[in-house]
This record gives structure tokens, sequence and C-alpha cells, in this order.
């Protein structure tokens, strides 16, 4: 397994135009919470937590942030981009703690794509993420999506989806059973309109 780590320092400049000035410095706001411990504010080199979250994986593993010398477990909550620029403007962790489950959004890897397209089906990507709830050492690094046996029409649930071991679809256990994906007919079929003509 990877292990990722980020470093950071505690802050006690708070406030928008404390957070502008630490963007312009190259740096990151940041906050950590949970645990049965207070929140604290933290600054992140935005170069660091940029290459961090290069990996895709970092997402959906436990990271090891190390805050003025002192490591605690995390893992991310929310990132905050730029809506424009897409570079990230804010972070926001939460402790883990042993034993206790955890909530966290899972990416979406959807396999056998190619079956649909056999069919003359196309596939719409309804959901890229799945928020999951679990321990920390049952989080997946993803959560599949089978496509094989799609047939055009079909559309694919969280309730069709088989959770890992110790995990639940948040969703789902709410009583949301949320569309993942479609497979649909194409929009246009280009051939049939030649034809017609």
């Amino acid at each position: 397994m990877t292990e990722f780590t980020l470093n950071a320092q505690a802050r006690t400049d708070l406030g928008k135009g404390a957070s502008r000035r630490l963007r312009h410095s190259a740096n990151i706001p940041a906050v950590v919470y949970g645990g049965n411990q207070d929140a604290q504010s933290l600054t992140i080199l935005a170069k660091e937590i940029t290459k961090l979250f290069e990996n895709e994986a970092a997402f959906s593993h436990v990271l090891e942030l190390n805050v003025d010398g002192a490591k605690q477990n995390v893992v991310v909550k929310a990132l905050q981009r730029h809506p424009a620029k897409g570079f990230i403007m804010h972070a926001d962790f939460v402790r883990v703690v042993a034993g206790q489950k955890l909530t966290a959004k899972v990416p979406v890897h959807f396999i056998n794509e190619e079956a649909p397209a056999k069919k003359g089906g196309e596939i719409s990507h309804v959901e890229a993420e799945i928020e999951v709830s679990c321990e920390a050492k049952d989080l997946p690094e993803f959560i599949e999506v089978d496509l094989a046996n799609a047939e055009v029409g079909t559309i694919i649930h969280l309730s069709d989806l088989k959770a890992p071991k110790g995990v639940e679809f948040v969703a789902l256990a709410h009583g949301d059973d949320k569309a993942v994906a479609n497979v649909h007919a194409p929009r246009v079929a280009p051939e049939a309109e030649g034809a017609a003509e």
C-alpha cells in the first residue's frame, strides 16, 4: 500500500484576507477536525498538496498529516478548487480514529465499457465518485462498476453494485438508490438519416 504524507503548519491568522495572503504566497489554507479534538487551522504548501492529489488513490487513502512535527492520520473530506483554473484553494481533512467509522468519497472505475458499445449503446457516467462509510482499514481505493452485461436501456444504481466487505454506501443507507451510469441508444444515427433521404 502506498504511503501518503503531507506536511502542514498550524496557523492562527484566520479570515478571508489571511487566506488570500496565504494563496499569494503559494500556500493554501486547510482545516483538520474530528476525532474528539478541536478543529485546527493549517497552512500547506500549494505545490505539495497539488503533487499529492495528482495520484487519484490519495483521495481514498488514509494520509499521514504532519503538523509541526506532530503526526496524525486523516482522510480528505473536501477540496475546494478554483472554478476556472482548477487549482486547489482550500482543503478539509477529518482525523481517523481506530474502530470509528468515517465517511469518504471514493472514485468510481468503470470496466468493460466496450461491451455495451458493441450492442449499439452509449454509456453516460452519472457519478464519478461515491460516498462510503467504513472503518479506515476497510476504505477501498475505488468502487468498480462492471458494464459487461449492461444492455441498451439499462440504468445502473448503487444497489446494483457490490460494496466491499465492511463498506456501506452512504446514499443507499439513507434510502437514495442513486443512478451511477446508464446505457442508452445513440442520440443521432447518421446512417438512418442518410437512408431516410
